[in-house]
């Protein structure tokens, strides 16, 4: 065997010697790798891969909304895109996205999220001077891949199926002039007491935080608030809802399952500890049936 022959034979040693270390690491590579086919089933959206960051993203742009921001014709690119992002965590699978709707539709999807095992991170505007007004909801989640794609083809299902106008809007007429309302079963409903001014009865329950080391509270706005107006059968009700950050879930799904609506999500102060997420919310009812609702939330929270 002459030296050229030893030299091929060396290489075609060599490369089927590497080819079988290398073989367990691609297959291991393989079972590690997001199952992209799955993913655009179950959203029922076509995606992209970043190869680089293992992340498999899904968009939508919401074409089908004719947005003006002060004056300006707004495009998808220009931020009106909703999207959700899968990449691999260990075992699981993590999924992050935001979602783009206008008013009448927040509610019906945010929903579907939370009871498809997503969870609600934010909700925002992201524009001023915007008609009509685009509300962007922020997803979040881990777990089974097919379980969080399924979910997040569900949140893009509703927010098709509520575009248009068809989304819900709880409109009631009252004034707080005419305010009539009986505080007296709210006050045995929550456990507080409030206090009835120009038509309007408010119960505030506090919370403590420390910022720079000092405890802040009730004064300082880390607080839980509820201001009723209108009749005992006819009322509505808003306010904040205070919460740590564990207790956003289980509070967010208390009120939607009372029908009690989410009009924003987000945060009030920067550096306290433990940190706290603040909502707003909106709803219509009896008076019972409010005050019901934001127990079963104020029910979530440790004490």
């Amino acid at each position: 065997m002459n030296g050229r022959m030893l030299y091929h034979l060396a290489i075609a040693c060599t490369m089927a010697i590497v080819a079988l270390l290398w073989s367990p690491l691609t297959l291991l590579a393989g079972e590690q790798a997001l199952d992209s086919a799955t993913i655009e089933r179950l959203t029922g959206i076509k995606g992209e891969l970043s190869a680089k960051e293992g992340v498999f993203k899904v968009s939508v742009p919401r074409s089908d909304l004719n947005i003006i921001v002060a004056g300006v014709k707004m495009t998808p690119p220009l931020g009106l895109t909703s999207w959700a992002a899968f990449q691999k965590a260990g075992e699981q699978v993590m999924v992050m996205g935001d979602m783009v709707m206008l008013e009448d539709q927040v509610n019906s999807v945010m929903s579907v999220a939370l009871e498809n095992g997503l969870e609600v991170t934010a909700l925002h505007n992201h524009f001023f001077w915007d008609t009509p007004k685009v509300m962007f909801m922020h997803i979040g989640g881990m777990g089974n891949e097919g379980q969080l794609a399924g979910a997040v083809g569900k949140v893009f299902a509703t927010i098709k199926e509520t575009s248009g106008g068809k989304g819900q809007v709880p409109h009631v007429e009252l004034s707080p002039t005419q305010t009539s309302l009986d505080p007296k079963p709210i006050e045995d409903t929550l456990g507080v007491k409030g206090q009835l001014a120009s038509g309007v009865y408010k119960v505030i329950v506090g919370r403590t935080t420390k910022m720079h080391g000092h405890s802040v509270g009730n004064a300082m706005g880390v607080n839980t608030w509820a201001a009723f107006a209108g009749s005992d059968e006819t009322a509505i009700v808003d306010g904040d809802f205070i919460m740590f950050e564990d207790e956003v879930q289980p509070v967010l799904k208390a009120l939607r399952g009372a029908r009690i609506n989410i009009v924003a999500l987000h945060q009030h102060m920067l550096e306290e500890s433990p940190h706290t997420v603040f909502l707003h919310y909106w709803g219509v009812g009896s008076t019972r049936e409010l005050a019901r609702g934001l127990k079963a939330a104020l029910e979530t929270q440790r004490q």
